[in-house]
């Protein structure tokens, strides 16, 4: 009944994965109107989207099409969307029993080296007891140039990521780092984290796209949340391997 309702709105804004339109997206409780209606996508989906559909050089046809892939957490919008462009496509998840993989994405000795052009895990590293030996393992499987694909929370503001081992209790755990199940907050030393591992970094964000498709896709929040933790600047990063 809500998606009808907003149906007979004049447009205001699409989704660039479905092709909803509709006067304004649904909210979360971190910022007003970024969720779809439909396929439920946020803005950090909407953004790779925007990415491959409007960046010649991180377009579907350099970064999907005839390629080997593989997902870790799998969203059902993502993945039906860019499936039967790759030349083979595999999911992985370290607790979901539906996907090709259960696997620690920091220990995969079951992928061997250079198994896969792209892999691809938005939202994923927060969960993860050790993400730098994760990305390591991400560079180890990854073929010759090719690119890993990350999104992560990022506290405004916030120079040096921020975990600590001690924290455990689900309540302490949201407190500190925004979600019951997160085990860090990234700061603004994630890219050059993630360089470190021998990768090139392009990070991209609300800025890249015109007014136009920034407003007409909400590739950035309409407003700003106050919330300490909210991550407010949305980026991709896509990290291909140097070496």
């Amino acid at each position: 009944m809500f998606q009808t309702a907003l149906l007979s709105y004049p447009k205001r804004v699409q989704c660039n994965i479905c092709g909803w339109e509709g006067r304004h997206f649904l909210s979360d409780p971190w910022h007003k109107h970024i969720i779809c209606p439909k396929c439920r996508s946020d803005i950090r989906q909407r953004l790779f989207f925007a990415t491959l559909q409007n960046i010649e050089n991180l377009s579907f046809d350099r970064i999907i099409s005839n390629k080997t892939i593989l997902h870790f957490a799998p969203e059902n919008i993502v993945s039906s969307n860019i499936r039967d462009k790759a030349a083979h496509y595999t999911t992985a998840d370290f607790l979901r029993e539906d996907c090709d993989f259960k696997i620690d994405m920091s220990h995969m000795p079951e992928i061997k080296n250079e198994s896969f052009d792209i892999v691809i895990a938005l939202d994923v590293l927060e969960h993860v007891p050790d993400y730098q030996k994760a990305i390591e393992e991400v560079h180890r499987i990854l073929s010759s140039n090719g690119f890993a694909i990350f999104t992560v929370p990022q506290q405004d503001n916030l120079a040096v990521t921020y975990e600590d081992p001690t924290i455990v209790a689900p309540e302490d755990r949201e407190k500190h780092f925004g979600q019951w199940d997160h085990l860090r907050i990234f700061g603004d030393d994630f890219p050059i984290t993630v360089e470190s591992k021998h990768f090139r970094v392009i990070a991209v964000n609300e800025s890249m796209f015109s007014d136009d498709i920034n407003k007409n896709h909400v590739l950035s929040p309409p407003q700003l949340s106050k919330h300490p933790l909210a991550t407010n600047f949305r980026k991709v990063f896509f990290c291909q391997k140097t070496s």
